[in-house]
């Protein structure tokens, strides 16, 4: 039985070329991911191709999960964060199927893997960053001294927010990786010991009833958490941009 960790291996499809004695191929990461940006496309180019007044159920899903993020970034960051909607509904939408996705039987998790979650916090990061420097100049800059901090304060305050600041990639990437990783080896752990516990006869079937039905609360959690991830990643990137557009408050 394949352990634990072998499902999130990357494995070479099509080796591409040599660059300086590395091997550039497409792995079933990459494959994943186009997958999942292919099926996210057309799932919402299908849904909302009618334009139904009476929407249906496909459709409805996608006015669900539009509502939802435009209601999130509007709260988090204010009307002026609708600038980034595209932004935020691409990585909320992208991070949700790869999530789902890989809850399937032998799928491979592509937010499993920190260099895709760290990726994408550092989209964010350097749109936060740039933007709100373009847009506030070096006022972006109060964002280390929030307002009503005496300056007196400034030395202590101004580098801990500095650190902060520059820890966000790592917080923000990390949380998602963990999550997914620690959720999907335990997952794996428990279902192999249902399949062990099978193998050693009818002592062995009884025995696996408990572990069994820890499989099954445990895929129930994993896919509520493959949601919530998805929110609560989106949730950081909107409060983020609020830093962007209102440094200082």
């Amino acid at each position: 039985m394949a352990g634990p960790i072998e499902q999130f291996e990357i494995k070479p499809i099509v080796t591409l070329f040599e660059f300086a004695g590395q091997e550039i191929a497409f792995t079933n990461s990459a494959a994943y991911m186009v997958g999942v940006a292919v099926f996210g496309g057309l799932f919402l180019l299908l849904s909302t191709s009618a334009r139904a007044l009476v929407p249906t159920r496909l459709q409805s899903i996608t006015e669900l999960i539009y509502e939802f993020v435009s209601k999130t970034l509007r709260e988090n960051a204010g009307e002026g964060g609708m600038t980034f909607f595209p932004l935020v509904f691409s990585l909320f939408v992208f991070i949700l199927i790869a999530n789902l996705a890989g809850m399937f039987p032998y799928a491979f998790t592509v937010t499993s893997h920190i260099i895709v979650t760290f990726s994408f916090a550092m989209i964010v990061f350097g749109t936060v960053t740039l933007y709100g420097i373009w847009k506030n100049g070096l006022g972006f800059f109060r964002l280390f001294l929030p307002s009503g901090v005496p300056l007196a304060l400034a030395p202590i305050i101004v580098p801990i927010e500095i650190v902060s600041y520059i820890s966000r990639p790592i917080s923000h990437s990390v949380r998602l990786f963990a999550v997914m990783l620690a959720g999907h080896i335990t997952l794996k752990v428990f279902a192999g010991f249902v399949a062990s516990l099978g193998s050693m006869g009818t002592l062995g079937i009884f025995a696996a009833v408990l572990p069994l039905a820890m499989t099954v609360a445990l895929t129930a959690l994993e896919l509520l958490m493959a949601v919530i991830q998805a929110y609560i990643f989106t949730m950081l990137t909107c409060m983020y941009l609020n830093d962007a557009l209102h440094p200082g408050h």
